[in-house]
């Protein structure tokens, strides 16, 4: 494992281009950009091809004697299949509106993270394989040869994307450039070349239903630990239920708030919230992950993993399903969960039980984001809220790339944040929203043998971190992801250091003034309320 350079080394950008054009400068692969090759016992798990010990730093890569056929032929059936993905691979003209865009080039300078380029890697295949004047014009028209040294470039660059769709908010003719990165990827899958860091927890949720590999009485235990916390610091006992049949809402989480800090907080969030609410609800310890790494492997894994979450609600007999603080889960959600698995016709429209209120938005799917649920609650005056509790924290809010640019909500989780704390600034406008910037660790790439790509990647939003740290003191970002929860703290320790991560749920709950609760002198994190200092 490299060692990651300082920052004031790292933020040194040189912007230079090459001097030999893009296609005679083959890819360098530098140790702190890539990840490690996947390990074979995952692809035989998700019965993936070409399953073997390799390494990316390998010059075999041990490839089937086929390759070529295998990815072209692999193209021409995506090409026919997808109708977006051909329209992608023809409209594009390189107008370098997206090229500064991407938080990869902007800390990396490499000219090959443009989204621009990086689709002309594929493009150029696609061009001199697939269209008559690519195979007549070669070079002139854009096109070149599948070789060797171009899957290897394929295979750096396209994980050297997070998938976070910045650039097509930019785009004129609205290419989705993260389509073109997934497709790449499915086609790298066809000879084995995915990194491990992503097929070992697509394995892990296809045979025990969670990332992380967590047993049930694993999930179980994680939780019972925290229930102990929230009794100590509360004085209240909460009792929830697990896979009980007949509750009127499953509740789906992603692994990582069971598991790690910060995101456990925000799972000890969701257990007083639902315990001071009476909500009848209960937690899947089999259906345990709202993630869906499959996502950043191939659309059919993808369908294959999400599945679980409507066949464990089935299963259970419940009304609909409350879904919590997660990017991904909410974009597979939002734009491909229906296509998939639904229309869930065995489930009713959600209805909070709590305000009455009828969720709309989620009449096919059944699913209800949980900051939709609590902002709802808190617009009918539903919860007692005491925001002083969070006065030692000056807020800012990130918007994860899934939930914003691809399910749009922008709203509910600032209006939670200003009714449970009373310091909130927002980042400049330019980075957030559906313009916002990536946390440069998603799509799979949080990862610790990949730490300089992360902390080139994570610049562009440490920098307008660093910017309302600096004008108003800022000292907590929130957000509603659980890869943001996992990679921004490493990133903002490197980048702008004492400044902390948190879930919007670990604020909501420290503020939640619940029945029979003693008084409390400190937080979730054991630290003590303002005033408090001192007490026992």
């Amino acid at each position: 494992m490299s060692k990651t350079p300082k920052p004031d080394e790292l933020s040194k950008v040189d912007y230079t281009p090459p001097k030999t054009g893009w296609m005679d400068t083959p890819a360098e692969f530098k140790q702190g950009m890539w990840c490690y090759g996947s390990k074979p016992k995952n692809l035989e798990t998700l019965e993936f091809p070409n399953p073997r010990q390799w390494s990316p730093a390998d010059e075999d890569w041990k490839l089937p004697e086929n390759w070529q056929e295998i990815l072209l032929n692999g193209l021409k059936e995506r090409l026919d299949k997808y109708r977006s993905f051909k329209v992608f691979m023809d409209i594009c003209v390189r107008c370098g509106a997206c090229a500064d865009k991407c938080h990869f080039f902007i800390g990396s300078g490499d000219p090959k993270n443009m989204p621009v380029l990086r689709a002309e890697l594929l493009r150029s295949v696609y061009r001199g394989n697939f269209t008559t004047a690519g195979k007549i014009l070669g070079k002139l028209a854009g096109a070149r040869k599948l070789t060797y040294s171009v899957l290897k470039e394929w295979w750096y660059y396209f994980f050297q994307c997070t998938e976070c769709r910045r650039c097509s908010v930019f785009c004129p003719y609205g290419i989705d450039t993260a389509e073109i990165t997934m497709m790449a990827r499915e086609l790298l899958n066809l000879l084995g070349l995915n990194t491990d860091w992503i097929s070992g927890p697509a394995a892990n949720c296809y045979m025990k239903g969670n990332h992380l590999g967590l047993e049930p009485h694993t999930i179980v235990g994680n939780l019972e630990y925290m229930l102990d916390d929230i009794e100590t610091i509360t004085g209240i006992k909460i009792k929830p239920s697990f896979n009980r049949k007949g509750a009127e809402i499953l509740f789906v989480t992603p692994s990582g708030d069971l598991f790690a800090d910060p995101g456990t907080y925000t799972a000890m969030g969701y257990l007083m919230l639902f315990h001071e609410l009476g909500l009848d609800y209960t937690w899947s310890t089999y259906a345990s992950e709202g993630g869906n790494f499959g996502f950043f492997t191939s659309n059919e894994l993808a369908k294959r993993l999400n599945s679980k979450i409507y066949a464990e609600a089935k299963r259970l007999g419940v009304k609909w399903i409350l879904g919590g603080e997660c990017g991904h889960m909410w974009r597979v959600l939002n734009q491909y969960m229906d296509m998939w698995n639904g229309p869930a016709d065995f489930l009713l429209v959600p209805k909070s039980p709590v305000t009455g209120t009828v969720f709309e938005n989620a009449k096919s799917t059944k699913m209800v984001h949980i900051a939709e649920f609590t902002a709802d609650l808190i617009k009918h005056g539903k919860l007692k809220l005491d925001p002083k509790r969070n006065d030692h924290l000056k807020v800012t809010f990130h918007d994860s790339c899934n939930t914003a640019r691809g399910m749009g909500i922008f709203e509910e989780p600032r209006y939670i944040i200003k009714n449970v704390c009373n310091h909130f600034y927002e980042m400049d406008e330019h980075t957030i929203r559906e313009k916002t910037f990536c946390c440069g660790s998603g799509s799979g790439l949080n990862a610790g043998e990949n730490m300089e790509l992360r902390m080139r990647g994570g610049l562009p939003r440490a920098n307008a971190v660093k910017d309302v740290v600096e004008k108003y003191g800022v000292n907590m970002l929130a957000n509603i992801c659980a890869i943001d929860r996992a990679a921004l703290p490493a990133i903002l320790d490197y980048w702008v250091p004492g400044t902390g991560c948190t879930g919007v749920h670990e604020l909501v709950a420290n503020a939640l003034v619940m029945k029979g609760e003693k008084e409390r002198t400190t937080n979730l994190r054991g630290e003590p309320l303002n005033g408090m200092e001192g007490q026992e």
